[in-house]
């Protein structure tokens, strides 16, 4: 499933989705990504279609390189394909560290 050259909205929501269940499928860092967010279980369902929730998905599974090469490597993705899907949502190619 990697990809090579630019990324879509498509392709990084898909990409998100599917980062959303690894989360949920994982029991460590699911409790994790529900304080960081203040999300819960009901919020995972209702916001799973949200561009800016999946952006949160991404910026979450995108703070720690183990997790993203375990997701990498459990879903079919490339190491940096995460990173090029956050930048292709609305708002991700937006950076602000303050």
């Amino acid at each position: 499933m990697r990809r090579d050259g630019p990324v879509g909205q498509e392709f990084a929501e898909t990409l998100a989705l599917r980062a959303l269940a690894w989360l949920v499928g994982n029991e460590e860092i699911l409790p994790l990504f529900l304080g960081a967010t203040g999300s819960s279980a009901a919020d995972l369902r209702a916001r799973a279609a949200d561009p800016d929730f999946l952006l949160s998905v991404l910026d979450f599974l995108l703070m720690d390189d183990a997790w993203v090469t375990a997701f990498c490597d459990a879903a079919g993705y490339g190491y940096g394909d995460p990173g090029a899907a956050r930048q292709a949502l609305p708002g991700g190619a937006e950076t602000h560290w303050t």
